[in-house]
């Protein structure tokens, strides 16, 4: 697996509310910047070998909810009822892949991206990185690619524990950002873009994928959705290279038909069974126009290259792809 290399990971962290330089303590890190309100104790704290590098004046998580947030290693909390990655990857392979089927759009796309990376040895940040994500299992293949990975919570695959909001890396240090189903669940989305315009190197590249019409997943940790204009303007200091639906009418109306079932039932496992049962809903998704799955995409995907220039007004209403 191609995760980079502790030392140079560390290298790279800086503090996430000034951005100046770390120095190691007794169990913590602090700011190097004397201004800094992290430059004294208690600073932020290492647990094992991840350092919790969150502002916590300024996060959803606070300093007394760390030690059982980070000691969570399965990835993103968990909406009730809903099965998560870890969990269907216990399946028998045949239900793995009606229950979670290969996202082969993102799989395209990473191999574009992989294929755009400059370099013989390219760095690749990873948001939300406690699990790997569905279709860009390949990004963690490539021999070339170091792969940086943070979320709020720990785990093996992550080298840091942060909040997307304060990306604890220096400007124009990474050269591609990877955010699948993330934004949805940052309460400042177009904040957090914005961190990944800053880390990213010039022409650097970044894929993401968000929700459109999909139910309330992770609980409170949920918070917005994107129209396919909306995620592009969203992305609106980057060229775009590909864009697009991940899962179409068919999808929006599977996930429609589990928490329809959950509400009448007054059950998750209902619903569950009742995904199960209309798994073949997704193949809806193939018989309908790109234009009209636009407007009733489950989500939609970006893959771009930084810039500066960003999108007009006029620019984005002339962008709309939709069949109406």
């Amino acid at each position: 697996m191609a995760l980079a290399e502790p030392e140079l990971v560390r290298h790279l962290l800086v503090c996430p509310r000034c951005r100046s330089a770390l120095t190691a303590g007794a169990g913590s890190l602090h700011c190097t910047s004397p201004a800094c309100p992290y430059s004294t104790s208690p600073g932020f704290p290492v647990t094992g070998r991840w350092p919790v590098l969150v502002d916590f004046e300024r996060s959803v998580v606070g300093r007394e909810e760390t030690g059982e947030a980070i000691g969570r290693t399965d990835g993103a909390p968990r909406a009730a009822g809903v099965v998560s990655g870890a969990g269907a990857d216990r399946l028998p392979a045949v239900l793995r892949r009606v229950w979670k089927p290969p996202n082969r759009v993102a799989a395209r796309q990473i191999d574009l991206l992989l294929r755009s990376l400059p370099g013989p040895t390219p760095t690749l940040l990873v948001i939300g990185g406690a699990t790997v994500g569905n279709g860009v299992e390949e990004l963690y293949r490539d021999p070339r690619v170091q792969v940086i990975g943070f979320d709020i919570v720990r785990s093996p695959l992550t080298q840091f524990v942060a909040d997307a909001h304060q990306i604890p890396l220096p400007t124009g240090s990474v050269d591609a950002v990877l955010a699948q189903a993330v934004l949805e669940h940052v309460l400042d989305p177009a904040g957090v873009v914005g961190e990944i315009h800053r880390v990213l190197k010039d022409d650097g590249l970044v894929y993401a994928e968000t929700p459109f019409l999909q139910q309330v997943h992770a609980g409170p940790y949920d918070f917005t959705r994107f129209t396919s204009s909306g995620h592009r303007y969203l992305f609106r200091r980057f060229d775009e290279l590909a864009a697009g639906t991940v899962a179409g009418p068919g999808t929006q109306l599977l996930w429609s038909a589990d928490h329809l079932v959950r509400g009448l039932a007054r059950s998750a496992l209902a619903g569950r069974l009742t995904r199960g049962l209309l798994w073949w809903l997704r193949g809806i998704d193939r018989l309908v126009p790109a234009d009209f799955a636009s407007d009733n995409a489950s989500a939609c995907y970006f893959l771009g290259r930084k810039r500066e220039r960003e999108m007009t007004a006029r620019e984005i209403v002339g962008y709309y792809r939709g069949a109406q």
